[in-house]
């Protein structure tokens, strides 16, 4: 662990105070406007070849298959090997993966199956990559500013999220696709540098114990922290059926309004206005919320869709993202931040693989269901009807677990290891 004391100071920024966590912010910073640049080129690439939302469908599954079936083995990674080493390696391969298909791209080359490839190794990169990411940010800064740490890189992921998309659809509308995957694969190389210039002697890495923990172990620690367990229902309903701005906004924009590019990209920023506005209230507040608020604040991101998808202009629609993406990014931080800062240290990358399993893990099979239903029923009556299913699913969980969303969790590692049952009442 560091030797440099910690002194507690306000503010929305006291992370920037340790040196890791300041050169990774804005290094992260020029690559998430490098991510949302390629998300907007993708999909937009998707629909040049084929048109058809259920293919956007498929290829966002395909981005999030890896998620499913690889981020337990990103948390177990985390656990046990340095994490730095194992970031660098996620982000030259996510770089390979941005630049060839943009070479693919401006050499006009590129087929629909590559995308499918391509697609799939950046989610393979990701899915490694995330939950190393999470577990690194608790040795970033002190214990006392994890908080505010996973406040900022939100709002840092989100301003990302207010350049990116707008960026890309004017270089589409100017050069096409290709440029965007470009300046992705250059972005990733500031957050490699960045990690290699990280002082060693600056991380709070906390003292583990258990070095052995099973998976199972950590699967068994989530069920008997009920307020862990519904935390990560209600992401995971809210991630499958409500995050897929990607596929609602790319088939509002050109099947419901008739736009182009450069409108189509603009709503991501919309979107980023919220989350980005969320981002940065939730570092100034900097206070632990509960189960029960990450619940209350899904179900009314579900209900805020539900009013979205009636809206009858792209003037409207655009002007009602920010509240839709306030909503979400609430949610989703005091997830985070919840799951980070309750979780014994010994199994915390365990616990954020199975966090980020639950969160993406759904979308390969969410994303193509939800483009296919598009192409039956239309994509406002898509958007409602996910929506319905999210508010569903909190209501169900809060009233079976009402009783039971305030167990301490100092304890229940311990009891988990040694075969503690928890009853049910």
């Amino acid at each position: 662990m560091s030797s440099v004391p910690s002194q507690k100071s306000g503010g929305s920024f006291r992370s920037f105070k340790h040196f890791n966590f300041k050169i990774l912010f804005f290094a992260n910073a020029l690559s998430n406007i490098g991510s949302w640049a390629q998300r907007v080129a993708q999909d937009w690439l998707v629909l040049q070849l084929t048109g058809s939302g259920k293919d956007l469908g498929i290829v966002t599954g395909l981005q999030f298959l890896p998620s499913l079936l690889f981020s337990l083995w990103g948390g177990s990674i985390a656990d046990r090997f340095n994490k730095r080493k194992i970031l660098i390696l996620t982000n030259v391969v996510g770089a390979l993966s941005a630049l060839i298909l943009g070479v693919l791209v401006m050499t006009n080359s590129v087929e629909l199956f590559h995308v499918y490839i391509l697609a799939f190794t950046l989610g393979l990169s990701g899915a490694i990559d995330a939950p190393v990411r999470q577990s690194f940010n608790s040795e970033l800064v002190a214990k006392e500013d994890v908080r505010n740490a996973v406040s900022l890189n939100s709002a840092n992921f989100n301003a990302g999220r207010l350049i990116g998309p707008a960026l890309s659809g004017f270089m589409i509308a100017a050069f096409d696709t290709g440029p965007s995957f470009i300046l992705n694969a250059i972005s990733y190389l500031f957050v490699i540098a960045a990690l290699i210039a990280l002082r060693e002697d600056k991380l709070f890495k906390e003292v583990v114990l258990r070095s052995e923990v099973k998976i199972g172990a950590a699967l068994n620690y989530v069920i008997a922290r009920k307020d862990l367990f519904a935390v990560m229902i209600t992401v995971f309903f809210v991630a499958t059926f409500g995050l897929n701005f990607q596929i609602y906004n790319a088939l509002m924009a050109t099947k419901e309004f008739g736009k182009g590019p450069a409108e189509y990209g603009g709503l991501g920023t919309f979107v980023a206005i919220g989350s980005f506005s969320a981002a940065l209230l939730s570092a100034k507040l900097d206070r632990r919320r509960g189960p029960k608020f990450v619940m209350s604040f899904g179900a009314l991101f579900a209900v805020s869709q539900i009013i979205l998808c009636a809206l009858p202009s792209y003037s409207t629609y655009a002007f009602t993202l920010p509240i839709c993406g306030f909503l979400a990014l609430t949610t989703m931080i005091s997830a985070n931040t919840f799951v980070q800062t309750t979780t014994d240290p010994a199994i915390r990358g365990k616990v954020l693989g199975i966090y980020l399993t639950v969160f993406l893990g759904g979308s390969p099979f969410g994303s193509p269901l939800i483009g296919w239903i598009s192409t039956l029923i239309g994509i406002r009556w898509t958007i409602a009807l996910c929506a319905a299913i999210v508010i569903f699913a909190i209501g169900l969980t809060y009233l079976l677990l009402q009783n039971q969303l305030q167990r301490p969790a100092s304890i229940l590692l311990d009891d988990v290891l040694e075969g503690v049952t928890y009853n049910k009442d």
